[in-house]
């Protein structure tokens, strides 16, 4: 008799049952989602992937469409996706555009509802996010500043960095439930506005390693050297970084980043130069020196003036080879 049960126990546990029972995911939340740009495709992708119930809206339609056969659900308007989301994620490229979709006419906070946990993953100047912050406070909404790092490859794998600004610990929770299905790093750095100062500084320290490497593997091909050996050394020697073994910027070193696709893709020239632009404002109101950050900006204001605005911001490279 116990053997009996036992075998049929067995069966019912059998591996293959499991994969069936679980390979559907259950829908999890009502996610709206605002912003398809290159990092919000995938970040977006991955919540419908993980069984999130996902509304989006963009202001480029065939970025919503690519979302609908996703299986995304299309909305109209900011306010519509709040009607409808009990969490939003926002995804847009600088301080006005967040203003105008959280606080606008047809803004998330026209018709918002209590409790909505909203999360921006815009790169934008921390004030910016506390003022967010106390106008959804103020409508019942809990906000949270969660920039991200990793690029686009981390966006499409779910492997994002996530530097969070929250104003309790209790906040961070319910915003990190929907994180988790984007990311796989996430980090409470302190109240609203934190996450976004841990970013700008990152996003610094990214353009001045990618201006060195950019810098130094043309020295080397100029030397003689075969990019590709030279990379290898570099990414197991003292001067490695993520510009070099990740993202490396001369085209055909590595397979399935922006350099190998004409800069085309990846995190945009024009957007470095914003938020090198925030770390100069940061600077100058903390009095704090950084000359290798503001030559930096420089460098990626002139890239912007010279036609390299649309493409990736590790066309340093070729910006700086054309001047030899």
């Amino acid at each position: 008799m116990w053997a009996s049960k036992l075998g049929r126990l067995r069966r019912c546990f059998h591996p293959d049952s499991i994969r069936t029972l679980t390979s559907t995911p259950a829908v999890q939340a009502n996610v709206g989602f605002i912003g398809l740009g290159n990092m919000g495709q995938g970040m977006a992708i991955n919540l419908i992937e993980k069984g999130h119930e996902v509304l989006v809206y963009d202001v480029d339609p065939s970025a919503v469409e690519a979302m609908i056969a996703r299986g995304a659900q299309k909305q109209g308007l900011p306010r519509d996706v709040a009607a409808h989301a009990d969490h939003i994620v926002t995804m847009l490229p600088n301080n006005d555009i967040v203003r105008e979709v959280y606080t606008g006419h047809d803004g998330l906070l026209g018709q918002i509802q209590p409790q909505t946990v909203l999360i921006d993953s815009s790169t934008i100047d921390p004030a910016v996010s506390q003022e967010i912050a106390a106008a959804a406070k103020a409508k019942q909404a809990i906000f949270v500043d969660a920039p991200v790092s990793g690029g686009v490859n981390a966006a499409a794998a779910g492997t994002l960095t996530f530097m969070v600004g929250a104003e309790s610990a209790g906040d961070y929770e319910k915003a990190k439930v929907i994180l988790d299905a984007m990311g796989q790093n996430i980090t409470h750095c302190g109240e609203v506005g934190t996450g976004q100062a841990v970013k700008i500084c990152n996003n610094m320290l990214l353009a001045i390693s990618m201006i060195g490497v950019s810098e130094t593997m043309n020295l080397g091909m100029n030397l003689g050297l075969d990019p590709k050996l030279l990379a290898k050394i570099l990414g197991s020697a003292t001067g490695r970084c993520w510009s070099v073994d990740t993202y490396n910027p001369v085209p055909g070193v590595m397979e399935n980043v922006p350099s190998s696709n004409h800069y085309q893709g990846g995190f945009g020239t024009a957007l470095m130069t914003k938020d090198l632009g925030l770390s100069q404002d940061a600077a100058t109101r903390t009095k704090s020196a950084t000359p290798l950050g503001s030559l930096a900006h420089q460098l990626y204001r002139v890239m912007c003036n010279s036609g390299y605005s649309g493409k990736d911001f590790s066309s340093s490279y070729e910006f700086l080879k054309k001047k030899d």
